[in-house]
């Protein structure tokens, strides 16, 4: 039971930092704290799984079990793809970040030539369609990591 709290308050800090170094790093206009996910909005989750499905599956897996490995960097220097399941870090992030992070890709967000494999969607798919992944990503997670998240993004947005 304790590491349980342990884990949350880890959960929580590490997504206030990282939205607090992204937020300040990035441009103005990448992380707008107004958005929200929508997972229990049944037709942006039906969208956002025809989103996903096309772009994200390839990569993050069908199942959201990412890449093998994805903690250890490959020979060309950059990271696997992470899981977007309970096992990954995905919710560790609030939603304003997450959804900076895929349209502009981590690479734009982090700065200081930070290399990743995975691409900004700016040019890819609408603002809409990002949310709706997004959101449909958070729909599959277990209740209690969902209840974590929320927590993320409440002490986000204080």
């Amino acid at each position: 039971m304790q590491n349980k709290g342990v884990m949350a308050f880890g959960a929580l800090a590490g997504g206030a930092i990282m939205y607090g170094i992204i937020t300040f790093f990035a441009p103005a206009a990448a992380v707008d704290p107004s958005v929200q996910l929508r997972p229990d909005d049944l037709k942006l989750v039906a969208l956002g799984k025809k989103v996903y499905d096309a772009n994200c599956a390839l990569c993050h897996g069908v199942k959201f079990e990412g890449e093998a490995n994805w903690r250890e960097r490959r020979p060309d220097g950059l990271l696997p793809a992470p899981p977007h399941d309970e096992t990954g870090h995905t919710w560790h992030h609030p939603d304003a970040v997450l959804f900076a992070l895929t349209k502009f890709g981590p690479g734009a967000m982090a700065g200081d030539d930070y290399q990743s494999a995975m691409p900004g969607f700016a040019d890819v798919l609408s603002d809409e369609e990002i949310l709706a992944s997004l959101s449909y990503i958070k729909s599959r997670w277990p209740n209690d990591i969902r209840l974590r998240h929320d927590q993320i993004n409440q002490s986000s947005t204080q």
